[in-house]
């Protein structure tokens, strides 16, 4: 399926200006330029790269490695420290910087928690630039879950602060067709992004699963999420907590719809998909340019039965408010799916045609929770 600028408010459009690259990568700028930088005689007047967290000198458990792309650490590169976290309960403390790198978390290393060390998202930076079309060096492309910059494949994952990013450009590969390019791809139960950034353009965040019949709990606190095309997707049971959905403009399509914001692919036997709560969609793109959503039914799981509930949310003007939904293939018409909003408010809310925005009744609120949805795991309580 279908990546959010690391400042609030960057130069207007992708190739006027800086690059996206430039765009995407300056904001981890202040971070980077504290790593790089020689001690001074003072090291006082500068905070520490390990912020409030420490350094490896002085770890609060043996289990905590310090990742710094200058040095300073126990590992330079993220991946490399994960290799070296063997089995659970590992914390990973990243100090500032760009680790230009793909990072795999397999289903062995669980309870793993990474930390941003400053404190601030944007100055602690994953990136990569696969997408699906991209040619392996073995042969092949990447598909849509190779393109991954992060991919957890690991329970009880747990990530603060930190931004993952995948920074392929349309404009830069007009001969490639396989155009989706994942930031995270997230597929283990009882997974938690806490004040986190996703970026990229098409697929940005793969909210998943590992398997067809995998249950997956995700919860997402407090995170930013940008991108064009279907840039939040899955079949996971994900929980969108006070989240920003940033919709880009696209510089190469002269009309709307310019994307879609997310595309849930729900199993038919999963009662649970998306729930997004107490967020904002915004736009940079024209008003009403935006679909809210389409269903996914993907060829490996054609019973599929994506569900998605938006409520209590402010929806900019960007969203098309006469036909917010829409299909990716007319064999799964989107009002045959588990769609519905509750509660919303802003100028995307307003209900042109009644019949297009499903509305939960109050009682049918009541079920649409995050303590509904994430049952005996409750990541707001640390637990």
């Amino acid at each position: 399926m279908p990546s959010p600028h690391l400042r609030p408010s960057p130069p207007s459009l992708p190739g006027k200006g800086l690059s996206r690259r430039g765009l995407l990568l300056a904001g981890a700028a202040a971070g980077a330029a504290l790593g790089s930088a020689a001690v001074p005689a003072r090291a006082a007047a500068r905070p520490h790269p390990f912020g409030r967290h420490g350094s490896p000198a002085d770890r609060r458990t043996p289990r905590t490695l310090y990742v710094d792309p200058h040095g300073r650490g126990d590992f330079t590169r993220v991946q490399a420290a994960v290799d070296a976290a063997a089995g659970g309960g590992w914390t990973l403390v990243l100090a500032p910087g760009t680790y230009r790198e793909t990072v795999s978390v397999d289903t062995a290393r669980t309870d793993m928690t990474w930390i941003g060390a400053m404190g601030d998202a944007r100055d602690v930076v994953i990136v990569y630039d696969n997408a699906a079309g991209t040619p392996r060096p073995d042969g092949g492309t990447y598909g849509t879950s190779g393109s991954a910059t992060t991919t957890v494949q690991a329970d009880g994952f747990t990530a603060h602060r930190i931004t993952f990013a995948n920074d392929w450009l349309r404009a830069d590969h007009p001969g490639v067709t396989g155009t989706q390019a994942v930031a995270v791809k997230a597929q283990g139960d009882r997974s938690a992004f806490w004040h986190c950034r996703f970026l990229g353009h098409q697929d940005t965040l793969y909210a998943d699963t590992r398997s067809l019949t995998a249950f997956a709990r995700q919860y997402y606190a407090h995170c930013h999420v940008e991108g064009d095309v279907d840039f939040v997707f899955g079949r996971a049971t994900a929980v969108f907590e006070h989240c920003h959905f940033r919709a880009l403009d696209r510089t190469d399509l002269a009309a709307p719809p310019y994307g879609f914001v997310f595309a849930p692919s729900t199993a038919v036997a999963n009662p649970r998909g998306y729930l997004v709560t107490h967020g904002r969609v915004t736009s940079r793109a024209p008003d009403g340019g935006y679909k809210l959503a389409r269903p996914w039914v993907p060829s490996s799981d054609t019973t599929a039965r994506p569900m998605l509930t938006v409520r209590d949310t402010w929806l900019g003007a960007g969203v098309d408010t006469v036909a917010p939904y829409a299909n990716m293939s007319d064999m799964y018409p989107w009002q045959d799916q588990r769609f519905a909003e509750y509660r919303n408010s802003g100028p995307g809310a307003r209900i042109t045609v009644p019949a297009n925005r499903p509305q939960l009744a109050r009682f049918e609120a009541r079920a649409a929770t995050r303590e509904a949805y994430l049952g005996d795991w409750t990541p707001w309580r640390g637990r």
